[in-house]
C-alpha cells in the first residue's frame, strides 16, 4: 500500500506531489497544444468558432458531449455519495440518465439538428426567438441559461481548487488550484474554439474511461478480487448489497433522474452540440452509443466509492474517497493519472461551458439587444472576451465556497430542467405561442427560484408541520413540480393566445417524420 493519501486525505510525500503536479502540469499543456494546432484550422466567423463548421463525426461527437458532461461530480462527488449511502445511485446516473438522455437526445436533438441545418441556427435562444419573433424571449432563454449555468462553471473551479490543496497538501492553496485550471482554460478555449475543445475532449474521454477501469482492476488485484470487497460490504455495511436503503427511496431515485436527464438536455454546452453532427448518421449513432458509455464510466467510479466504504477505508471529513482509495492500494505515480483523469473531467466540462456561455452572451444577448449589425469577425473576437469575462467571475465567485460540490450541481440541474418541457412543446406543438412560452419558462423558473434562495416555512395544517418553499416534499423535488407548471402555463396560455403564423410553425415542422 502507498504510505500517504491523496487530496485531503493526509497529504503526500514530496515526491509524490511532485508526480502529481508534473502529470496535471503535463496534461494541461497538451490541452494547450491541441488548442494551438486547432487555432491554425478555425476560421475567423462564430459558426466555425462555436460549432466547427457542423462537421463532427461520430467518434468526436460522442466523446465530446461524454466528457463535456463529466464533471468533478464523476471523480469526487458521485463516488463520495456511494461510499456514504451505497451503490444504488448507479440507478440514477450510470442506467436511468443514460437512457433518459439518449432518448431526450433524440426527441429535441434531432429535431433541433435537422431545424438547425436548414436555418443556420447556433444557439438554442436563437432558434426560439427567430420562431416566435421574440427578443425578449430569445433574451429570456440566454439569461435563464447563463444564469444556472455560472454555478456549474463555479463548480468545476472549487473541484480543481480542492484537489490540488489535497494534492500538494496545502503547498497550493485552494484559489492557486482553481486559478490554475480557469487560466488554461481561458487560453485553449479562447484560440481553438469548438474544434479544439471537442478534439481535446475526445482524448480526455479516452483517458479517463481508461484510467478509470485500470484502476478498478488494480484495487481488486490489491485486495485479493471481488470476493473480498463483497465480504467487506457484508461485514461493515450489510446494506450496500441489497435495494431500497432509507436514502434510495422511490421517490428519490426518480426525481434525481428525471431532474438531472431533463436539465442537462438544456445544458447550453450540451445542447448547442445538437447542432454540431455533421450527418442525420452521425447523430443517431451518437444517442443510440450514449447509454453504453456512460455505463463505461459511472459503474466503476461509483463502485470504487462503494468498495471503498466495505475495505474500511478512513475518509477525513471535506475528503474525497476515490484519491484516498487509491492512495490505499496504488502506487504514487497512477493515484496521479487518476487525479489527472479527474482534473481531465473538470477541464473538458468548463471548457465548453466558457465557449457555449460565450456564444449566449454574444449571440443571445449583446447582439440583439445591443449591437444587432455586428459582424460575424468581430462575433467571434467577442466570444473570446466573453470566455475571459465569464471565466474570471465564475473563478472569483468560486473563491466564496457557497456549498458542497453536490448542492452546487444538484441546484444548477434543476434550473435547467425547468426550460426542457416548453422547449418540448415549442418543437412538437405548431399552436405554441410567444406568450406561452414566455409565461411557462417564466413562471416555472419563479418557482423553483423561490425554493432554491427562500428559506423554509414552518406551517402547521391539520396538526402536520409542512415547511413550505422546501427543496423536496415528501421526498419529491420541487424541480419536477416546476417542470409541471412549465408545460402547463405553455401549453394552457398558448391555447389562451393568438397562435403564431403559419410561416412561423412551419419553422419547426421540418424533421416531423
Amino acid at each position: 500500500m502507498a504510505e500517504t493519501t491523496l487530496l485531503s486525505g493526509g497529504g503526500l510525500s514530496t515526491a509524490a506531489t511532485s508526480v502529481e503536479l508534473l502529470v496535471v502540469v503535463g496534461y494541461l499543456l497538451v490541452a494547450l497544444l491541441v488548442g494551438l494546432v486547432a487555432y491554425r484550422l478555425t476560421g475567423t466567423d462564430a459558426e466555425d468558432y462555436y460549432l466547427a463548421s457542423r462537421s463532427l463525426g461520430t467518434l468526436v461527437l460522442l466523446f465530446t458531449t461524454f466528457a463535456t458532461l463529466l464533471s468533478a461530480f464523476t471523480f469526487f462527488a458521485g463516488p463520495n455519495l456511494a461510499y456514504r449511502q451505497g451503490p444504488e445511485w448507479i440507478l440514477v446516473m450510470g442506467t436511468m440518465d443514460g437512457i433518459l438522455f439518449a432518448i431526450l437526445w433524440y426527441l429535441i436533438g434531432y429535431k433541433q439538428w435537422l431545424i438547425g441545418q436548414q436555418h443556420g441556427y447556433v444557439t438554442l435562444p436563437e432558434m426560439l426567438g427567430d420562431r416566435f419573433g421574440s427578443t425578449w424571449l430569445r433574451g429570456l432563454v440566454a439569461g435563464v441559461s447563463l444564469f444556472w449555468l455560472f454555478p456549474y462553471v463555479m463548480l468545476q473551479q472549487m473541484g480543481a481548487g480542492e484537489a490540488l490543496v489535497g494534492l500538494t497538501d496545502g503547498t497550493v492553496p485552494y484559489w492557486g488550484g482553481a486559478a490554475l485550471i480557469t487560466v488554461f482554460m481561458i487560453l485553449y478555449v479562447g484560440l481553438a474554439g469548438m474544434r479544439g475543445v471537442a478534439w481535446t475532449d475526445t482524448i480526455q474521454g479516452l483517458f479517463m474511461l481508461s484510467v478509470i477501469w485500470i484502476a478498478v482492476a488494480w484495487v481488486l488485484s490489491a485486495i485479493g478480487g471481488p470476493t473480498v470487497a463483497a465480504a467487506g460490504l457484508d461485514a461493515n455495511n450489510p446494506t450496500f448489497l441489497a435495494l431500497g436503503s432509507s436514502f434510495y427511496t422511490p421517490a428519490y431515485i426518480i426525481s434525481t433522474a428525471v431532474v438531472i436527464a431533463f436539465g442537462v438536455t438544456m445544458f447550453p454546452q450540451i445542447n448547442q452540440r445538437f447542432f454540431v453532427a455533421e450527418s442525420a448518421a452521425v447523430l443517431k449513432r451518437s444517442f443510440t452509443l450514449w447509454p453504453v458509455l456512460v455505463l463505461l464510466l459511472f459503474v466503476p467510479a461509483f463502485l470504487l466509492g462503494t468498495w471503498a466504504a466495505g475495505l474500511g477505508v478512513s475518509v477525513p471529513e471535506g475528503a474525497n474517497v476515490l484519491p484516498v482509495l487509491l492512495g490505499e492500494y496504488t502506487p504514487a505515480w497512477f493515484a496521479a493519472l487518476v487525479i489527472a483523469g479527474a482534473m481531465a473531467a473538470m477541464m473538458s466540462s468548463s471548457d465548453s461551458m466558457l465557449l457555449s456561455g460565450s456564444s449566449y452572451f454574444t449571440r443571445d444577448l449583446y447582439r440583439p439587444f445591443v449591437e444587432p449589425a455586428v459582424t460575424a469577425d468581430r462575433e467571434a473576437w467577442l466570444a473570446r472576451g466573453g470566455v475571459v469575462a465569464f471565466a474570471t467571475a465564475t473563478f472569483l465567485a468560486s473563491l466564496t465556497r457557497p456549498g458542497t460540490l453536490i448542492q452546487v450541481g444538484s441546484t444548477a440541474f434543476g434550473g435547467f430542467a425547468q426550460l426542457t418541457l416548453p422547449v418540448m412543446v415549442a418543437l412538437y406543438w405548431p399552436k405554441t405561442t410567444r406568450v406561452g412560452m414566455l409565461t411557462g419558462i417564466s413562471g416555472s423558473q419563479l418557482l423553483y427560484l423561490s425554493h432554491v434562495f427562500v428559506p423554509t416555512v414552518p406551517v402547521d395544517i391539520g396538526g402536520a408541520t409542512i415547511s413550505l418553499f422546501a427543496r423536496t416534499y415528501g421526498g419529491w423535488d420541487v424541480a419536477l413540480a416546476g417542470m409541471m407548471l412549465g408545460a402547463a402555463l405553455t401549453i394552457s396560455v398558448s391555447w389562451l393566445t393568438t397562435a403564431g403564423t403559419d410561416e412561423a410553425a412551419e419553422r419547426f415542422a421540418v424533421g416531423a417524420d
